[in-house]
């Protein structure tokens, strides 16, 4: 079956840096937007990033300027530079696969990363 593994979670301290990746398999990646999304407890999941298979960018205003998606189609690979990150970007990050083909939506999810800023 499908798997986006995602990995680059962590602590971090106010400021600083973390990069994510996701791994997909099993899906023809060039063929999917990926986005990255993120549940904070007691909030909803919300779109932090996307990236369309043509390499169009959008991102949450809550993250312009600091984060960066891009992806790598060979590597069938999507990632996510954060920086300067504030107390208010911990969550939990999933990874998303999205396309949609002869009228049928596919979507898919990873199982999360923790992102905690904290000092």
């Amino acid at each position: 079956q499908v798997q986006l593994v995602e990995s680059g979670g962590g602590l971090v301290q106010p400021g600083g840096s973390l990069r994510l990746s996701c791994a997909a398999s099993r899906i023809t990646f060039s063929d999917y937007a990926m986005g990255w999304y993120r549940q904070a407890p007691g909030k909803q999941r919300e779109l932090v990033a996307d990236i369309t298979s043509g390499g169009l960018t959008n991102y949450a205003d809550s993250v312009k300027g600091r984060f960066t998606i891009s992806r790598d189609n060979v590597k069938n690979t999507v990632s996510l530079q954060m920086n300067s990150l504030n107390p208010e970007d911990t969550a939990v990050y999933y990874c998303h696969a999205a396309r949609r083909f002869l009228g049928r939506n596919y979507d898919y999810w990873g199982q999360g990363t923790q992102v905690t800023v904290s000092s």
